[in-house]
Formats: C-alpha cells, sequence, structure tokens
C-alpha cells in the first residue's frame, strides 16, 4: 500500500512544520507588532513569552523537518498550541465576525494539535536523523 512508503511520514512532518516555521520567523521580523498583539491579552513578560514562542517554532520545527527528536518536539508543540489556542482563539469571548474567525483558527489549532499527538505517539517514521538502531533492526 502507498501509504507505507517511507516519505509518507515525511511529508506530514514537512505539512505540519510549514505553520510553525513561518510563525516563527515572522516573530523574529515582526518583533514589535507581536509585542503589540500579545498587548491586547494583557500577558505577564510579553517579550519573555514572545521569545519563548519563537523559539519553540523555529526549533521544533527543524525537529520536525529532519525527525531529530521529533517526538519531544511535537509533544512540546502539542502543548504550545494548547496554550496559544486558548489564549488567543477563544471565540467564546468573541461576537459576530470575529467570533466566527477565532472559532475557524480554534478549529484548525486542534486538527495541528491532533497531528502533533500522533507524530508524538509514533515517531517521526524510517527517515529521520537520530534514529535507535533497535528501531532501524526492528523495521
Amino acid at each position: 500500500m502507498i501509504l507505507e512508503h517511507p516519505i509518507v511520514p515525511l511529508v506530514g512532518r514537512l505539512m505540519m512544520t510549514y505553520i510553525f516555521a513561518t510563525s516563527g520567523i515572522a516573530k523574529i521580523f515582526a518583533w514589535s507588532g507581536n509585542v503589540t498583539y500579545m498587548s491586547t491579552r494583557h500577558l505577564p513578560m510579553i517579550p519573555v513569552l514572545l521569545a519563548s514562542a519563537m523559539l519553540i517554532e523555529v526549533a521544533g520545527s527543524v525537529c520536525l523537518v529532519t525527525g531529530y527528536q521529533a517526538r519531544i518536539a511535537a509533544f512540546v508543540m502539542f502543548w504550545y498550541t494548547t496554550a496559544v489556542t486558548l489564549l488567543f482563539h477563544n471565540y467564546w469571548a468573541s461576537s459576530g465576525m470575529m467570533a466566527a474567525m477565532q472559532e475557524t483558527h480554534f478549529r484548525k489549532n486542534l486538527a495541528i494539535m491532533g497531528g502533533l499527538l500522533m507524530l508524538a505517539y509514533s515517531g517521526p517514521g524510517r527517515w529521520a536523523l537520530g534514529r535507535d538502531a533497535a528501531v532501524r533492526e526492528q523495521e
């Protein structure tokens, strides 16, 4: 079956990475805009939180693309996405078009979180850096 080909997990990891990598890079180049946006949520220590978000998104993307420590990265990114979803896409606190837009982002993030959990559970697949010899022997 074609879905059992070792490229399938790699393609899945690349697809999941796109949203995190572009967001992390945008945080680097649009720092002040992100600080302003985060200020609307009245969060403490915004520069520290923003730097942490940037690190998780960029380093996590590198781990997902390469497959190196992908399970750990996916698990950390799952919890990060959970927090971001609850803080920034709380559609129940909005009304009208804003509520509809935030609900769409909320649902999209739930799907991403599901993919991250599946990756954390099943691992990065055959094409990954740092795979352990015991795993290679089982294949």
